[in-house]
């Protein structure tokens, strides 16, 4: 593994409810690059992508972050790679008896114990102002609908200026005018060098994002190409059995 290496996952297997999920899971990621993860439903991506991000213990084999094992940090490690990376679940993942704010203040008053309300109130307007998101700030997820809801997991996980987004098909449920905001501020984000690894079935979201796609089948990569390479060589039925939407 070289220095230039975020992620590597080294022939990861994962079980869950008695059934082997992933199935000798190898990838190195590079600084700086971005990957989608494509394939059928129920295929295994986003387990790759929450065993990547550390949320989950593999039964065998090992995964490093800047080349320290993921599940043998000790609690500043943890800590401080938590800080560095960013995550937004298929379903949201908000905490529904806490106000958007006390949602959205929860990772600032981990990661920055410093910093004054003031400073958190800012540092959120100033995210949620490129989303277009208008509803209040003091009511509950439950008064959100899906799509607003997406955008303010979104917005969580810029909150800390992450080094590595983890995005769970982040796109669903959102209008094209939503996707374009997000899809900026992403673009934005990866000119500084940051690394992402997101699942998605969008395929005009995985030609202007991915610099690389990993096609996982029955828990397994069954193909790693280029994006340009993979939409040169698959036709449209081909992108559908892979789990991408034309």
């Amino acid at each position: 593994m070289d220095g230039n290496t975020r992620i590597d996952m080294q022939n990861v297997s994962f079980e869950g409810s008695g059934m082997r999920i992933v199935n000798g899971f190898s990838l190195q990621v590079p600084r700086g690059q971005s990957v989608a993860f494509v394939g059928s439903s129920g295929s295994g991506k986003s387990t790759v992508l929450k065993l990547a991000a550390g949320l989950l213990l593999p039964v065998s084999g090992e995964i490093f972050f800047d080349g320290k094992s993921v599940h043998n940090m000790n609690r500043a490690e943890t800590l401080a790679f938590r800080k560095k990376s960013g995550f937004v679940f298929q379903n949201a993942a908000l905490w529904a008896n806490q106000s958007i704010l006390q949602n959205l203040e929860l990772p600032l008053k981990i990661h920055f114990p410093g910093y004054t309300e003031e400073d958190r109130h800012s540092r959120i307007m100033k995210l949620l102002s490129l989303t277009g998101y208008s509803k209040g700030l003091h009511i509950r997820p439950a008064s959100l609908s899906s799509g607003e809801q997406k955008i303010i997991a979104f917005v969580r996980s810029f909150l800390c200026s992450p080094e590595i987004l983890f995005l769970d098909e982040w796109e669903e449920s959102l209008d094209d005018k939503n996707v374009r905001s997000l899809l900026k501020i992403i673009k934005d984000w990866k000119t500084e060098g940051k690394t992402l690894l997101f699942v998605s079935h969008n395929a005009s979201v995985i030609q202007e994002l991915a610099d690389r796609i990993c096609v996982i089948k029955n828990g397994s990569l069954e193909e790693d190409s280029s994006c340009s390479i993979f939409f040169q060589k698959n036709y449209n039925k081909d992108l559908i059995d892979r789990g991408v939407d034309t």
